[in-house]
C-alpha cells in the first residue's frame, strides 16, 4: 500500500513544482501598483484629451492600479462614456477598464 501512495504522490509533486513558480510571477503587483501604472494613466489621459467631444480636459479622471484603468467623471451622453472606455482599452499596457463615468443631462 505504501508503494501505491508513493506512486500517486510523485505526479502530484511534479505538477505542483511546475505550477507554483508561475503563481509567484503572475500575481498582482505590489500594493502601490505596477511600475508602469503612472505611464498608462498619462497615456490614457493624453488619448482622451484628443477627443474634444468628451468635454474639457480632465473632465474624465483616470487612475491606474495593477494595469487596471479606472475611469470616473461626467459626460453629457452615454455614447461619450463608451468612447472613453474604448479609448482606454486601446492604450498599450491596459489590462482592464472599469468605467464609472456618469452621464449628466
Amino acid at each position: 500500500m505504501s508503494k501505491l501512495k508513493t506512486l500517486y504522490a510523485l505526479p502530484v509533486i511534479l505538477i505542483l513544482a511546475g505550477t507554483l513558480p508561475g503563481c509567484a510571477t503572475s500575481g498582482k503587483c505590489e500594493s502601490g501598483g505596477c511600475s508602469g501604472d503612472a505611464k498608462i494613466t498619462a497615456n490614457v489621459q493624453t488619448q482622451l484629451d484628443k477627443h474634444t467631444e468628451l468635454g474639457a480636459p480632465n473632465s474624465i479622471n483616470v487612475q491606474t492600479l495593477d494595469h487596471v484603468v479606472y475611469l470616473s467623471g461626467e459626460v453629457s451622453a452615454s455614447e461619450f462614456s463608451d468612447i472613453a472606455e474604448s479609448v482606454a482599452h486601446g492604450v498599450r499596457g491596459v489590462g482592464k477598464v472599469v468605467n464609472s463615468i456618469s452621464v449628466t443631462h
